[in-house]
């Protein structure tokens, strides 16, 4: 055999080697914990035989504790790049068969070399984590690692997409990188994430907590928010993970991706014309109204189990990507929080980071009362949904349904933050306050002073509504700017998107925004 036959034989070797990972053993006990190995996680991610990998043949070089005794191509983390549906996407997966996925500087350095090529490339970064933390034999090493990758991943928010997956431990300095990142998907069952371990919980503030209850991911899905995704399997995680890079463009200088649509434009529903219940303090569930608008009723929920009086989503429109952010009158009334600002504020800002217009769908009697929501901070938390708002320069639609009451009609996309295209049902009704508690303050001597007080106050409720619960007082000022059949919506709203594809808008210029954090 010739040497060049010799030398390929053995590159052929040493790549079957580097595709073990830490060996035949370790990937059986992977898949006995009921988890899929990081070449397999992209093999279902990725379109059929598109991967290029990187790297491969990377080893740590510390030197300390007998570790330079163990070593393994690849070093905990398999990065490159591919494509979902035939368009670019980076990658980097890590390894639990290789020192538990930890972190060395070297497998920092393979993912600080992918999210470099995504930046100049202009592609999304995916990012599976599945490891135990750092390598502790690096020392600050390992840790010089974590702070390059977090500096790559704040130069990257709003230039290219960014989605962790969370499909293992994510412990400690790890957890700042996908909290950095657009998206963030767990598995229920076999991930957590939390800066602080069980034992040193327990340690410190003799506080005794399993890791599901402490970082798992219905945690996350639920209470903290950190998580927008909660999914029982790693395939279901995987499939959404290519289902919301379709609704994105691959970075901030392009345009949303534009599927055919077969769903008519002027399809009417004549359901909506009747949703709304007589009595104004019924709810209703939005979840009919906005599949009932969008094509083909597709609506990918994002943190769908967290703050649930508001609802933000990916859906289409005549086949282009919007972003939805509608209040829900079946949870809390519709009323706003400081929850629910910090969830439609972000996806607000990530819509608008990339050219994804907003349809903002409204019934909001206003903004949650009492000392719980003061000494949270709702003033700052509910500002950062208005800054969001106000600062966004994609096409903003609205659509007011029913109420939109006092600071929280500010709030939600109103024509003075900038909004296009401000539409509203018959239905509406935008003013300050609601009839009752209007007529208390402003006739509460007339009331007082009544041989019947009830009656003199149902009429006084009467008066105010037909004075201000209504559309055409708004209108009558060109803030809203038509009063729509609620059937037409889909078709009203795909107009407007229509005429505002053009739109050119351009913050004043500044080093950088100072957002209520």
């Amino acid at each position: 055999m010739s040497n060049q036959l010799e030398k390929v034989k053995e590159l052929i070797a040493l790549r079957e080697q580097a595709r073990l990972g830490g060996g035949e053993k370790r990937i059986a006990k992977q898949h006995e914990s009921g988890k899929y190995t990081a070449r397999e996680r992209i093999a279902m991610l990725l379109d059929e035989g598109s991967f290029e990998e990187f790297d491969m043949f990377v080893k740590h070089r510390c030197t300390n504790f007998g570790i330079e005794k163990t070593k393994f191509l690849g070093d905990g983390i398999v990065t490159g790049c591919g494509t979902i549906d035939g368009r670019l996407v980076y990658i980097y997966a890590q390894d639990f068969t290789v020192f538990g996925g930890a972190l060395s500087e070297a497998l920092a350095m393979k993912i600080c070399k992918v999210m470099d090529q995504a930046m100049k490339m202009g592609a999304p970064v995916i990012g599976l984590n599945d490891s135990g933390g750092a390598r502790i034999q690096e020392g600050v090493n390992a840790l010089a690692g974590y702070a390059e990758i977090f500096q790559r991943n704040i130069l990257a928010s709003g230039v290219v997409p960014q989605i962790s997956g969370i499909f293992g431990p994510c412990a400690g300095g790890a957890v700042y990188s996908p909290a950095l990142t657009d998206f963030t998907i767990m598995t229920r069952g076999t991930s957590y994430m939390f800066l602080t371990g069980p034992k040193v919980v327990k340690q410190i503030v003799g506080e005794d907590v399993t890791t599901e209850q402490l970082g798992g991911a219905s945690v996350h899905s639920t209470k903290s928010g950190v998580a927008h995704f909660a999914v029982d399997t790693e395939e279901e995680g995987l499939k959404l993970i290519r289902q919301l890079i379709s609704y994105m463009p691959q970075n901030n200088m392009e345009e949303t991706p534009v599927l055919e649509c077969n769903d008519p434009i002027d399809r009417l529903d004549d359901y909506l014309n009747e949703i709304i219940p007589e009595n104004p303090n019924q709810g209703y569930d939005m979840y009919e109204v906005i599949g009932t608008i969008v094509d083909n009723n597709e609506f990918l929920e994002v943190h769908a189990d967290y703050a649930k009086n508001i609802i933000v989503g990916f859906a289409r429109f005549n086949g282009q990507s919007v972003g939805i952010i509608a209040n829900q009158p079946k949870v809390m009334a519709g009323c706003l929080d400081s929850n629910a600002s910090r969830k439609a504020g972000r996806f607000v800002r990530f819509c608008d980071a990339f050219n994804i217009p907003l349809v903002t769908l409204v019934d909001v009697p206003g903004f949650l009362p009492g000392t719980g929501q003061e000494y949270n901070g709702v003033i700052l938390h509910g500002a950062k949904l208005l800054y969001a708002y106000g600062e966004a320069t994609v096409p903003k639609i609205t659509v007011t349904l029913r109420k939109s009451y006092g600071g929280a009609y500010c709030v939600m996309s109103s024509k003075h933050l900038r909004g296009d295209m401000n539409y509203a049902w018959p239905t509406a009704e935008i003013a300050v306050m609601g009839a009752s508690g209007a007529v208390e303050i402003i006739f509460a001597k007339d009331v007082k002073a009544a041989e019947d007080p009830k009656a003199c106050k149902a009429e006084k409720e009467a008066e105010y509504s037909k004075a201000f619960a209504n559309p055409y007082n708004a209108a009558q000022y060109g803030y809203i700017d038509d009063v729509i059949e609620p059937r037409n919506t889909r078709f009203r709203i795909i107009r407007a998107l229509q005429q505002l594809a053009t739109k050119k808008l351009c913050n004043p210029a500044k080093k950088h925004d100072n957002l209520p954090l």
